[in-house]
């Protein structure tokens, strides 16, 4: 082969090379922040995106050093943490994050590595407020000790470009000592219960009592017609027959017929 031929094929692959650190694309959901010559700058050419994506990028080889930056939420797991909180319980306690890259340039020039700089924030601050808060809280009110992370973490990660949209509690482990006594709080409160709704049926029924009993001694008719109703009854339950007295109010009226005729 000769030399001139050579030279060319060297020449090609030279540029085809070239070309291929040149040229990128960047996805719809995806920014590039370019450095040239270690300044900020923009592509050569980017039809559509401006000069930081997305699109066709065609970058200054050997001067231009391209960063890509996601602007998708980023689910972030945290880890375990030890923490002690306000009325001294040792517990362990994990959460997730979300947020996304709001501002690239900002992420990728104002903080070494966004992506580290968020999980250990989140780590200190889900100590930090965890800390502050009694047992019974974090319990009960999960809510609002997501919103209050979730607004710190905001505040911290604004001028990193990053806007996180939420902070969740997943799980909190409880010390074996400490979920036993909580089970027995919770017999007991539920043995409370119990005892308050018997005393307040009892109380009921017996003033129910007290008031059918002022009727009935007002209205000696209400008690006859009690009376026979409860023999009724006792007559079908039984299947028997039942004699019973007849009241002498009810003859009466027949007596004093007869002393009248006599008269």
């Amino acid at each position: 082969m000769q030399p001139f031929a050579i030279l060319v094929i060297a020449a090609i692959a030279f540029l085809v090379i070239i070309l291929g650190n040149s040229i990128r694309i960047l996805r719809d959901y995806e920014r590039a922040v370019i450095f040239r010559l270690g300044r900020k700058s923009k592509a050569v050419f980017n039809p559509g995106g401006g000069g930081n994506g997305p699109g066709l990028i065609i970058l200054v080889p050997m001067i231009d050093r391209m960063i890509k930056v996601s602007l998708r939420t980023v689910v972030m797991d945290v880890p375990p943490q030890d923490v002690i909180t306000k009325d001294n319980v040792s517990i362990k306690v994990n959460a997730v994050v979300y947020f996304r890259v709001m501002d690239p340039e900002k992420a990728i020039l104002d903080v070494e590595n966004y992506l580290f700089a968020t999980s250990q924030l989140s780590q200190t601050t889900l100590r930090s407020v965890l800390g502050q808060s009694e047992l019974d809280e974090l319990l009960s009110e999960r809510e609002k000790i997501n919103l209050k992370l979730q607004q710190i973490m905001d505040n911290h990660t604004e001028p990193w470009g990053i806007k996180v949209s939420n902070v969740e509690v997943k799980q909190i482990d409880l010390p074996q000592e400490m979920q036993r006594a909580m089970a027995k709080q919770a017999e007991a409160e539920r043995e409370r219960r119990s005892k308050i709704i018997a005393a307040e049926g009892e109380f009921q029924a017996s003033q129910r009592l007290a008031d059918a009993a002022e009727i009935l001694s007002n209205q000696p008719s209400a008690l006859t017609l009690r009376y026979l109703q409860t023999l009724r009854e006792i007559a079908t339950e039984n299947n028997s027959t039942t004699i019973f007295p007849v009241p002498i109010d009810l003859l009466k009226p027949f007596l004093n017929v007869e002393v009248k005729k006599k008269k």
